[in-house]
Parts: C-alpha cells; sequence; structure tokens
C-alpha cells in the first residue's frame, strides 16, 4: 500500500515545538515534502538558525516518519527563516526582522563585551547580524572589534557599516576625530540614536543588537521611543548594587513598553584553567535570582575569564579569539536562547498562533 501525504503529515502532527506549544505541521515549518515509492524527504523551516533545540525536533521527525509502515529512507533539511516582523509606515528599519537592546543599569557590568560576542554567536550560525553602538558618550564597539581606525563611507545619502567578523556595525565612534569627547544633551542624544538607526544602509538583517549606555538616560528612553524593539536584554553581575540598578532600567523599558526577553549574568564563576574547578569570585545577587525577582527568563551566565578582556583590549572578540574556552560556550548557548525569544516575541506580535485559550498564548520562556 502507497505511502500518502496524510500519513507523513499526521505523523509530523506528534512533534511539538517546545516554546511554542504547536506542532511544526500546524505551525507550517514542513517544506516541500515529497515521497518516491518508500522514501520520504522533506524540509523543516525554524524560525532561526541559532534554534537550539534543532537536533531535537530533527531527531523526533526521524522516529516519526520512519515509524510509519513501508517508509524506507527518510531525508530531512533542517532550514530557517527568521520572521519579518509587521512594519509601520515611519518604521526606521523596515528591513530588520529583529531589534533588541543590550542594557544594564550600570557601567562596567561587561554589557559591550556581551553585545559583541552575542553578536558574532548569532552569526556563526549563519543568521545576518548587525550592531549598533548607541553609547553616544563612551562608543567602544570599534576599540572591541577592531576597527578604531575605520571611517564609513557614504552611498547616497546613507552610510555604510564597516563589517567585521560578519558583521554590520556602526557607532558613533567611526565618525568622531581620536580623543574628542561628547557633550551633548538631551535632545542631541536623541537625534544621534536616530541617525544611526535611519541613516545607516542596515540591509536586511535577521538581528541587529544595539549596544546602550548604562543607566535609564536619553539614549535608552530614545530608543525604546524611536526603534521597533522585540526586546531588551538585561546584563548584570553577581552583586548587590548591580542587580538593583539593573531593577531599575526594568521599570524604565516596562513604562516604555519595551518588552524584557532576560538577564544574562556576566563575570559569575572563575574557572581554573588547570584544574577546572569553579570559584565564585562575588557574593552578591545572581542573575538567576535577579530574573526570578523580576519574573523575567534567564539566559545564562558568562563565566569571569581574563582572557575575555585580555581580546577586547587587542581589537579581537574573545568567542574568536579563544573559542576554546568556557566563556565561547556560554555566549554560543545565550544567544541560542536569545534567538529563542526572538522567534516567540515574533510569533506573538504577528498572531500567527491563535489558540482559542488566551492563556495558552506564547509567552518568553521561563528560566530553565
Amino acid at each position: 500500500m502507497p505511502i500518502t501525504e496524510t500519513q507523513v503529515l499526521d505523523a509530523l502532527r506528534n512533534v511539538v515545538d517546545p516554546d511554542l506549544h504547536r506542532d511544526i505541521v500546524t505551525l507550517g515549518f514542513v517544506k516541500d515534502l515529497v515521497i518516491e515509492d518508500s522514501n520520504v524527504s522533506f524540509k523543516v523551516q525554524l524560525t532561526t538558525p541559532a534554534c537550539p533545540v534543532k537536533e531535537i525536533l530533527e531527531a523526533e521527525c526521524y522516529e516519526r516518519v520512519g515509524a510509519i509502515a513501508g517508509v524506507g529512507k527518510v531525508t530531512i533539511e533542517m532550514t530557517s527563516q527568521v520572521r519579518q516582523r509587521e512594519t509601520k509606515q515611519d518604521d526606521l528599519i523596515p528591513n530588520v526582522k529583529h531589534c533588541i537592546a543590550i542594557a544594564s543599569g550600570k557601567g562596567g557590568v561587561g554589557k559591550s563585551t556581551c553585545a559583541v560576542n552575542l553578536a558574532i554567536a548569532l552569526a556563526q550560525t549563519g543568521a545576518k547580524v548587525g550592531l549598533m553602538d548607541a553609547d553616544v558618550y563612551g562608543p567602544s564597539i570599534p576599540l572591541m572589534m577592531g576597527a578604531q581606525d575605520e571611517k564609513p563611507y557614504t552611498r547616497g545619502s546613507k552610510i555604510l557599516p564597516i563589517q567585521r567578523y560578519g558583521i554590520h556595525m556602526m557607532s558613533l565612534g567611526f565618525l568622531l576625530e581620536e580623543g574628542q569627547a561628547v557633550l551633548w544633551r538631551g535632545p542631541m542624544v536623541a537625534g544621534t540614536v536616530r541617525q544611526l538607526l535611519a541613516d545607516v544602509e542596515w540591509g536586511d538583517l535577521d538581528y541587529l543588537l544595539v549596544d546602550l549606555p548604562p543607566g535609564t538616560g536619553d539614549a535608552p528612553m530614545s530608543l525604546a521611543q524611536l526603534a521597533p524593539l522585540t526586546g531588551v536584554v538585561i546584563v548584570t553581575t553577581p552583586h548587590h548594587v548591580a542587580a538593583n540598578i539593573a531593577g531599575k532600567s526594568v521599570q524604565l523599558f516596562r513604562r516604555l513598553n519595551a518588552p524584557i526577553m532576560g538577564v544574562i549574568e556576566n563575570m559569575a564563576g572563575f574557572v581554573c584553567p588547570n584544574c577546572n574547578t569553579v570559584t565564585q569570585i562575588f557574593s552578591g545577587t545572581t542573575g538567576e535570582a535577579l530574573s526570578e525577582t523580576l519574573q523575567v527568563p534567564y539566559l545564562g551566565s558568562v563565566p569571569l575569564d581574563p582572557s575575555v578582556s585580555d581580546a577586547s583590549d587587542k581589537g579581537i572578540p574573545s568567542i574568536v579569539a579563544r573559542p576554546e574556552r568556557p566563556q565561547a560556550d556560554a555566549f554560543k548557548e545565550i544567544a541560542g536562547k536569545l534567538a529563542r525569544q526572538a522567534s516567540i516575541a515574533g510569533f506573538t506580535r504577528k498572531d500567527l498562533i491563535k489558540p482559542t485559550d488566551p492563556a495558552e498564548r506564547p509567552k518568553f520562556a521561563p528560566a530553565e
């Protein structure tokens, strides 16, 4: 008896996306199904190339389809396409699918370091990534990316981003003379943030990560009001002061209706390079505890590693300079969770899933 398309799709309806809580057939993930005698082939198109459960879904697809009576060879191609968000007429970045702000309550917590390494981790999965340095008073992205001597070109009325490590990036640091200080008040800061969004030829991007200055000043408020934010990531360290001020940043963004995508704990335990023993250097509020208090996802922690700051000072992001170190694995894992939260947010906003029970609508994933 020949194998039918209905049999295959019914089998795949048992494969459920763990974040969206719907099967991959209903979600429209199954593409190009072909049945030739006993052989079955199809594509599974996920919502991000950085999907952290890709291998799990693939294995379950093989298992479900392979269990159909009469099926011989099963061929599955795992692909991805980041969904385009809804755009408005006055959208400053209409070709950017997800704009994600990287913020912190206070300086010195490694926010820019996280922004740089997460951008590269996403790009390494095949995503198209941009990095915007919105820290008007202390732009550090050019130095950390080894591009401090670069000057951008223009094409027509648009500024062309500088490219490094597969990342399209722009910073006020590229436009200032060396050593030049910025002495601007609120309206000028807001205008600069707008220009970095609208006057740069970002192109078609899956993710635009925006490195914000610390605190709750003009730049964070301007970005939240000007950009169509998918959400905000809060970076903190295991200190009571850092956690306390990070909480105030969360309150600001919530007042501006910017979703909080999660908390990253930077400079967590120190991993001894000789014996791999983990030592907790700081004893304050952990990122996980802060995420529980704020009721937002916990995206993970990055260990305290001297190679991170050393690499940044040399203009080579640590995920590139020391890919074998635990910090690189941490950034990759966090990037996957960040992409996961962006996918959930994309489905929610576009109302692609319409469950009958409002309580079943997809939400940001809980802390793990």
